[in-house]
């Protein structure tokens, strides 16, 4: 055999160069989100204003978009939807085996636990995601970031540690909202479409819906927030490519920041609830 390896030998090397690039992204990625973390001092301390004005935009938007409310009416109709699914769906599965009385349980417990939080991430990566990775990679095509790093200014902290204070600022009366509209929509429409009676609905939501549930829903709730944001604010810093660039990088930000948020549910929900159980009576 003569010549070098990687001439005989082209699928290897191809092989062995991808594998050497996924590693180099995901230390890359790992950088960036150590240094965003660690920039929100900086963030509340020199930016605050910069900040302020991240908070109103993602909150109640800007411009056309705050006509409508913005994040909150999105984030609140999803959440609407959703909780009426649960009166339609949980009504008639339980009404084919005779309790659908205990709908006010499946709304207190599957709402809480897996469906406001899993539909809150999605509207958060939709809206405030999205939107942060194109308004980064608009700055990183025109050059607006290399700017900030001329006149002394840390670029991470001023766009990416900013956006996702932020973001975790704003998801907490977001996801008020939203666990709020999932259980009005599930009351109404079990008890004024389906005829339930209010009292048999309300004791057995009431009997179900535990404190340290919702407790542990905020929390879960924010650690999507920070997941998400990190993820977003990274595909809009790093965009190239032109305008093109920027619409590839928003893609790929919300998918990953979809498959990110679902991981976060699922290890989170097996952290919390993964040795409970289910007592209805006793």
């Amino acid at each position: 055999m003569s010549g070098p390896a990687s001439a005989q030998f082209p699928r290897l090397k191809r092989a062995l160069r991808g594998g050497a690039d996924g590693w180099t992204r995901v230390g890359n990625q790992t950088q960036f989100y150590g240094q965003t973390i660690w920039g929100i001092g900086d963030a509340f301390v020199r930016y605050k204003l910069e900040l302020v004005r991240l908070l109103a935009q993602m909150s109640l938007g800007t411009g056309a978009l705050a006509v409508i409310g913005g994040t909150v009416v999105i984030v609140g109709f999803l959440t609407l939807s959703t909780g009426a699914l649960i009166a339609v769906q949980g009504y008639n599965q339980l009404a084919g085996i005779g309790v659908e009385a205990l709908t006010g349980f499946v709304s207190a417990y599957l709402n809480v636990r897996l469906i406001a939080p899993i539909t809150a991430g999605v509207g958060l990566a939709a809206t405030i995601g999205a939107g942060a990775t194109a308004q980064l990679g608009a700055m990183r095509i025109a050059e607006e970031i290399d700017a900030l790093e001329v006149l002394a200014i840390r670029s991470i902290a001023y766009v990416a540690s900013t956006r996702l204070l932020a973001g975790v600022v704003v998801v907490m009366p977001l996801y008020c909202i939203a666990v709020l509209m999932s259980f009005l929509s599930a009351r109404f429409g079990t008890t004024y479409v389906y005829g339930q009676s209010t009292g048999v609905y309300d004791h057995y939501f009431n009997t179900f819906l535990s404190p340290t549930d919702l407790i542990w829903s905020f929390l879960q709730a924010i650690a999507m927030a920070v997941v998400i944001m990190l993820v977003h604010t990274y595909y809009g810093y790093t965009a190239s490519g032109g305008p093109a660039g920027v619409g590839e990088a928003v893609g790929r930000a919300v998918r990953t920041s979809l498959i990110a948020a679902s991981f976060v549910t699922l290890l989170v929900s097996l952290a919390i609830y993964g040795h409970a159980g289910i007592h209805l009576a006793g």
